[in-house]
């Protein structure tokens, strides 16, 4: 079985953030950068797979030179070889981002497409299902166990209140992957020796015969939430304004 997994390297979540001095994005100087963690779910379940089923994982990551970081930590903690496009992913929406994946993916024909459900930076959550799309391949979403069973497989989706729905799926498919589908490995140290040797594949856009394009959405400004306080007043007598208060924390606040 040969699993491509598409992992993007985001900024530590335990990074200092401040504003860049344009008010469109963070200052990228003062940032750490990790995997995304759906992302690290989702090279999880694919290193399992390989090890029930075999074949091969490729880890596929698109971004700038730093991104190789992120690349060789793939590789350590198993995967067999990587894509990297060398692409600064910060300007493209979605869909031009899903473009310049499936071009990859599909000069590697794999049996399984698995992406984390979101990023942590940007949290669109469509690139995944965008790329199925642009592939032709059916596929599932908020995806909590995957098993295999000869040309097809079954998935559990996590829905809303505790609802979860069981589904069949031919082979290939394209599955976006929940946080906490399993318990993330580390590298260990012949890993990280063995992910010296393994194979990274450099392409950029012109590679693959993807046209540069402006994106669809345009972040025009971010900054942090305003702090304000607000005074409200319940009348009435005491239990009265204990059930207006009640409700205000139930459905308004939502702390109840």
């Amino acid at each position: 079985m040969k699993i491509v997994v598409a992992i993007k390297q985001t900024p530590a979540r335990d990074s200092q953030l401040r504003i860049a001095g344009t008010g469109k994005w963070i200052e990228e100087a003062d940032l750490a950068y990790e995997v995304n963690e759906p992302d690290a779910y989702a090279l999880e379940e694919a290193l399992q797979l390989k090890e029930k089923h075999g074949g091969e994982v490729i880890a596929l990551s698109a971004g700038p030179a730093r991104v190789a970081q992120t690349i060789r930590e793939a590789l350590a903690k198993g995967a067999d070889r990587a894509i990297h496009i060398e692409e600064d992913m910060g300007a493209l929406d979605p869909l031009a981002a899903a473009r310049l994946l499936a071009a990859a993916v599909k000069s590697e024909a794999p049996d399984l497409v698995l992406t984390g459900l979101q990023s942590d930076d940007l949290g669109y959550g469509q690139t995944g299902v965008i790329l199925a799309e642009l592939l032709g391949l059916p596929h599932a979403t908020i995806v909590m166990k995957v098993e295999v069973d000869g040309g097809a497989i079954r998935v559990k989706r996590e829905l809303e209140d505790g609802w979860f729905q069981q589904m069949e799926m031919p082979l290939p498919a394209l599955l976006t992957i929940q946080s906490g589908i399993g318990k993330l490995r580390y590298a260990t140290l012949m890993g990280i020796k063995k992910a010296k040797t393994k194979e990274v594949k450099r392409l950029t856009a012109a590679d693959l015969g993807v046209a540069a394009e402006s994106a669809g959405v345009v972040l025009d400004r971010i900054y942090t939430p305003e702090r304000s306080k607000r005074i409200q007043l319940f009348t009435g007598t005491p239990q009265e304004a204990a059930a207006q208060l009640v409700e205000k924390l139930r459905f308004e606040a939502r702390v109840l």
